[in-house]
């Protein structure tokens, strides 16, 4: 059983008045933490050049794929027939990036294969957790 994944992937950074800048972004997904995803973009794309990662929930994506997803800050629409519009929203700015649906959808297949949907244990900590706060109630 495999425990995490990583697939690099083929996008498009989409900046308004520029040509839009083919990017090789890394999709990541881990049983350590069931519920997320992250998408870890190269270092020449980020602002500082030492790269980023982005996490979201799996199940935003999971949305996103068939239809507009997100209230914060990062959002997922469909686009065009083959195509997945991801936005970025943080302090200092906006980043739009175009995935295609096909890699998208087959990086969320293989992370069920990793971690199934409705089998995700947040592990003994979360018990704990939730014993302390509610003292025995």
């Amino acid at each position: 059983m495999r425990l995490a994944l990583d697939q690099p992937v083929r996008a498009r950074l989409v900046t308004p008045g520029h040509p839009e800048l083919p990017i090789r972004p890394t999709l990541r997904y881990s049983a350590a933490e069931p519920f997320a995803v992250h998408v870890v973009f190269p270092p020449h794309v980020s602002a500082d050049e030492k790269g980023v990662t982005w996490t979201f929930a799996r199940s935003l994506l999971e949305e996103g794929l068939d239809t507009a997803a997100g209230i914060g800050d990062v959002r997922i629409r469909p686009c065009e027939r083959s195509r997945t519009v991801v936005e970025f929203h943080a302090p200092h700015g906006l980043a739009v990036v175009r995935f295609g649906t096909a890699s998208l959808r087959r990086f969320l297949l293989r992370t069920y294969a990793v971690v199934e949907p409705g089998r995700e244990d947040l592990g003994p900590e979360l018990d704990l957790g939730l014993l302390s706060l509610l003292d025995g109630v």
